[in-house]
């Protein structure tokens, strides 16, 4: 096995709540529309009374399904994340031997005593007022129905629990690193998605998730010291009760809920000029270098938000959050946690990698466990670009790093196939370059082989048709087809599918004659710039013949070059000095010490 020294967390960075009723969303998640497509839709209701002191918390939930698939469901299961937060869990005896483990987690899990660990405790469950039997597995509740749920039928579960806030170690918890009371994500009891391909009941292991949509009422009673920011609007001021506020919010079409408290938050907002109020809660008592720095952030949110709004689409949502907690950086819906004391640079780079989720996971909702190249990777893609905008377009090719970090994975020995699980990765850092990297590079390549103005048409079109809707990765291809009439699913089943590599080399030049060869089994269009004796250039063009079309270029386009050929050879018009295969750099070749050959 060659030496593969990638970084997840260098990775991440290198891809590097107010007053107001609930606005009016422009595109709702449809139970049925063209081509049979349809989904499920659950409301939640909940009462949650918070105790700061022992980090414990009661619960009411009240939850009406709809049952929109055209199936008859005898079950139904609930995420209860928390539970991961337990010595013998399957995330911590998996980060205790995965070859790689993720350092903020490491063998911490194990090490808790039993109150630092986090739990949920399912007390009743009913279903349209009959009591249920359910079992408690791991992060899952199974619950076995009273009644099956007919196709087009509501049903509504009312649930009590109990739960514990478990030590900060991943993403959610009490008393982080950097001081942060209560970081309060995947804290409550979530129905599962189903979908048609049935059930997603993932265990959480520590990876990605999948939600069903549906509006979220939301009362928070907890500390009135406390300040409290995340997801939904606030509906009025908080009630005084004693010694606790009620925060009262409301979520309209999201498929999670996320809040933050502490009661050294700073609160500031920034009211974009044609887009929504920015929230942001950071702590009072950061270095002043900090704290200069989550002002400085403000404005540069605002110019994130407007790239990504011009890029991809509108953001829908009349908020945005970005609050001080977590362990790094992670989104959720209408807000994103991460960690204050950085550098100007980190902050900036992790908030428009977390902010470009909202528009990849949070309103098109791929399955990230089963597909999350396309959202770390759609994500990574999009906040690379954000970034150099904001800084001022420093970098010439700000998809450098994305490349850089695949072409070192394909050529480790230790990549997997992008269809691979989330948690099936054997090693984290493999999953990190797949997922971010990889991603990121589909995207870039995408733009290689069609066209740039294509591939953003493609990206555009994509978004507007898939929103609130769970896409899958051939609708992405399928898009770019209907966009350019061409045939891509050459290009999604290499890329995604297998490790096949691109490697494409000069084989030789004799006078005027040039031969190519393909090395790799992954065809590409090609590129290539010919430099003659005389010091001219000309730009050549050789379609794939298997794509059944040519992408819109100055180059002088030749004869198509059929995939299982291995050589390829055509006559330039003058003397040749050298050539160069795809001077741009943004095709994905594994190996470009041969893509130059120069005349000696």
């Amino acid at each position: 096995m060659k030496h593969f020294i990638l970084s997840l967390f260098s990775l991440a960075l290198i891809t590097s709540c107010g007053a107001s009723e609930s606005p009016i969303l422009d595109a709702k998640p449809a139970s049925k529309a063209i081509n049979g497509y349809w989904q499920q839709h659950v409301d939640y209701s909940m009462e949650i009374d918070m105790d700061v002191n022992n980090y414990q918390y009661q619960g009411k939930q009240k939850l009406v399904y709809t049952n929109n698939s055209p199936d008859v469901l005898n079950r139904v299961y609930y995420h209860l994340y928390f539970n991961a937060f337990q010595p013998g869990s399957e995330m911590d005896v998996r980060s205790r031997t995965i070859k790689d483990p993720d350092r903020r987690v490491g063998d911490r899990i194990s090490k808790l005593k039993p109150n630092e660990i986090g739990y949920i405790h399912v007390n009743s469950l009913k279903q349209n007022g009959t009591a249920l039997n359910y079992e408690t597995v791991g992060t899952v509740l199974e619950v076995q129905l009273d009644r099956p749920i007919q196709p087009g039928e509501k049903v509504t579960f009312d649930m009590d629990f109990d739960a514990q806030v478990p030590v900060q170690i991943r993403r959610s918890g009490r008393n982080s690193s950097e001081g942060v009371a209560l970081s309060m994500a995947q804290w409550y009891p979530k129905l599962a998605e189903y979908d048609d391909e049935g059930w997603h009941a993932d265990p959480y292991i520590g990876r990605e998730f999948y939600g069903v949509w549906g509006d979220f009422d939301v009362k928070l009673t907890i500390d009135k010291n406390y300040i409290v920011g995340g997801t939904g609007y606030l509906q009025g001021e908080p009630k005084v009760t004693g010694s606790k506020k009620i925060h009262h919010f409301r979520a309209p079409k999201v498929h999670d809920f996320t809040w933050a408290a502490d009661p050294d938050y700073i609160h500031d907002t920034y009211q974009m000029p044609n887009g929504p109020l920015l929230h942001f809660y950071y702590k009072k008592d950061l270095e002043q270098k900090y704290l200069d720095n989550w002002k400085k952030l403000q404005e540069d949110t605002a110019k994130l938000m407007d790239y990504f709004t011009e890029h991809i689409g509108d953001y829908p949502y009349d908020q945005y959050s970005i609050i001080q907690g977590g362990d790094g950086g992670m989104e959720y819906a209408m807000c994103t946690l991460i960690t204050g004391e950085r550098s100007y640079g980190s902050l900036l780079g992790v908030t428009a990698h977390e902010l470009a989720h909202k528009w990849f996971q949070f309103m098109l909702a791929t399955n990230e466990s089963k597909h999350e190249w396309m959202d770390e990777g759609f994500t990574s893609y999009y906040s690379s670009l954000a970034m150099n905008h904001v800084q001022g377009g420093k970098e010439e090719n700000p998809l450098a790093g994305s490349y850089r970090n695949y072409i070192a994975l394909a050529n480790s020995g230790v990549e997997q196939p992008l269809t691979t699980h989330a948690d099936r990765y054997e090693f984290n850092q493999a999953y990190g370059a797949s997922a971010y990297s990889k991603g990121s590079v589909f995207l870039g390549q995408l733009g290689y082989v069609i066209g740039e103005e294509n591939r953003d048409a493609t990206i555009k079109k994509y978004f507007e048709d898939f929103k609130f809707k769970h896409p899958k990765p051939f609708d992405v291809i399928r898009t770019a087809e209907r966009i350019t009439d061409f045939e891509l699913d050459w290009y999604f089943i290499d890329f995604t599918q297998t490790t096949n590599t691109v490697d494409y080399g000069v084989k030789d030049v004799e006078g005027t004659s040039i031969t190519l060869e393909r090395i790799g089994l992954m065809p590409m269009p090609i590129d290539l710039t010919v430099t003659y004796t005389d010091g001219t250039t000309e730009a050549y063009h050789i379609p794939l013949r298997m794509m059944r079309g040519v992408k819109p270029t100055t180059a002088k386009v030749i004869e198509d070059w059929a995939w299982a050929y291995p050589t390829y050879t055509f006559d330039a018009n003058k003397a040749v000095k050298s050539v160069e295969i795809d001077p741009s750099q943004m095709m994905a070749d594994v190996n470009r010490d041969n893509n130059i050959f120069t005349i000696k």
